[in-house]
């Protein structure tokens, strides 16, 4: 019998291999068979993507931003709070676009819905929002927690955002406007914030008990709160109404980092999630070559 034949590794050469194949993974791993996007790479067989027209092309004004997301074949955008913005002029412009309006910011940080001071605003703000919704057609509003606030434990925050809610979800009912939740992450982004982790939010909404009050299921920030975004996902579906994305580190376009985000996604469509994702990142390059990375999660089967 002829010896095994014997095989020489050099430590340093193999080293040195171990980077270029890394990159050579990274760049390949959320690649469609063709490994090329098409021109219109946001308009995505499976996904439906909506451009966050606040993080993407800053600087230019709202409307130019609606049609550059159409130039991508983006069919929907999403935007932080409603005024100081022209309503009237988006409602016109979408819908002369054929593009949607997923969502919008009604309640922010501040004054905090975890307060029961607050709740009489809240609800005001919530009736003047959902008029605003109607207006630009758009079938939820995201709404905030609100910080730390001294003297309260966490329990006794999310006791008042339960209270809030169950107030703000009759008005939502009224006008058939769903109220979406949006829990932060602590560790990078948000630290302060009284509401991080989908397991805290899932409580909250089923808790409040209302089709109207549900999540906006923000998987960048569940990252890093919590991970095993795919089975929280699945435990907490339910109670899920909006998802968006971003990859970390950096909370840039999905393809930047370390989430996989084509198994993400079709955990999302074989749970039957069809809303909008809404795309709440910092593209790392031109967007038009950011959304590149969308494409690519969208690839698979």
């Amino acid at each position: 019998m002829l010896p095994p034949p014997t095989m020489n590794f050099d430590r340093r050469q193999l080293l040195a291999a171990l980077p270029a194949s890394a990159a050579a993974f990274a760049t390949t791993r959320l690649q469609d068979p063709q490994g090329k996007a098409p021109d219109k790479p946001a308009a995505t067989p499976k996904t439906r993507f909506a451009a966050n027209i606040e993080m993407w092309w800053g600087g230019m004004p709202v409307l130019d931003k609606i049609r550059a997301a159409h130039t991508l074949g983006f069919p929907a955008i999403e935007f932080w709070p409603w005024r100081g913005k022209d309503v009237a002029a988006i409602a016109a412009l979408t819908q002369e676009l054929g593009m949607a309006v997923a969502q919008f910011t009604a309640w922010g940080f501040s004054p905090g819905l975890n307060q029961q001071k607050n709740h009489e605003a809240f609800v005001a703000e919530i009736e003047a929002s959902c008029k605003i919704a109607k207006e630009l057609r758009c079938p939820m509003m995201t709404v905030v927690g609100g910080n730390d606030v001294k003297g309260m434990t966490q329990v006794e925050m999310h006791d008042q955002i339960i209270a809030g809610l169950k107030l703000g979800a009759k008005v939502a009912e009224q006008h058939n406007v769903m109220l979406i939740l949006e829990p932060m992450n602590i560790r990078v982004d948000h630290k302060g914030h009284c509401l991080y982790g989908s397991e805290a939010a899932v409580k909250i909404c089923r808790a409040v008990g209302s089709p109207m009050v549900k999540i906006n299921w923000d998987l960048y920030h569940c990252h890093i709160s919590e991970g095993d975004l795919c089975g929280h996902l699945r435990d907490g579906f339910d109670q899920l109404g909006y998802a968006q994305l971003a990859d970390h580190p950096g909370r840039t376009e999905p393809g930047t980092g370390e989430i996989h985000y084509p198994r993400v996604l079709k955990e999302l469509h074989a749970l039957g999630y069809r809303g909008y994702v809404g795309v709440e990142c910092r593209p790392s390059k031109p967007e038009a070559e950011a959304a590149k990375g969308l494409w690519f999660a969208d690839q698979w089967s």
